[in-house]
């Protein structure tokens, strides 16, 4: 898989940004909000001698990019990593190389890549102790047949996206996950 192609491919942070008719507002709190502690960004600057480059598999609509994107963005800031976005929906051939627990298109997916294009790290859907999290709010839900299934979900990922923007210590999870990823 030519994951240069992919890149180039793919839009810049601002055209992305410029295109989400979604969560865009909300997306953009957490990013104006979000900073790096001391410790990120010192273990971040080594990185940027390496020149990553960073591949991003999103959609606007999505509940888990509203978090994690802009902490991505924050990150890559400061560790000097280009980010370019595809959509998953419209570029099903690369998601599909990056599915999660081998079955599920859940993005978003950041891949991270070499001037060479070559994958150095891949990172996503989301932190583990976010997976956790949502685990955990899943099991409380009614069965799936039940009549209140649809509306206890629709609450509990509304809970969930209002927890996203407003807790930092979620953000702080996040950044810890995906440096801990690059520094592997």
């Amino acid at each position: 898989m030519d994951l240069n192609s992919w890149f180039q491919k793919g839009m810049t942070v601002e055209e992305y940004i410029n295109s989400m008719k979604r969560n865009k507002v909300e997306m953009l709190s957490i990013y104006e909000r979000f900073t790096l502690t001391e410790n990120d960004r010192s273990k971040l600057a080594a990185l940027r001698q390496h020149k990553i480059r960073a591949l991003v598999i999103s959609e606007d609509w999505c509940g888990d990019a509203l978090l994690n994107n802009p902490v991505l963005l924050r990150i890559a800031e400061t560790a000097g990593i280009e980010v370019h976005f595809l959509l998953r929906d419209q570029n099903l051939e690369l998601m599909d190389q990056y599915l999660t627990n081998g079955t599920s298109r859940a993005i978003p997916i950041f891949i991270f890549i070499d001037q060479e294009g070559e994958e150095v790290a891949v990172w996503g859907p989301r932190a583990p102790k976010i997976q956790e999290l949502v685990e955990k709010e899943r099991a409380s839900l009614p069965d799936k047949e039940a009549a209140d299934f649809q509306e206890k979900q629709l609450a509990m990922y509304k809970s969930l996206g209002k927890r996203y923007q407003t807790e930092p210590d979620m953000w702080q999870t996040v950044a810890e996950s995906i440096i801990s990823t690059l520094l592997k």
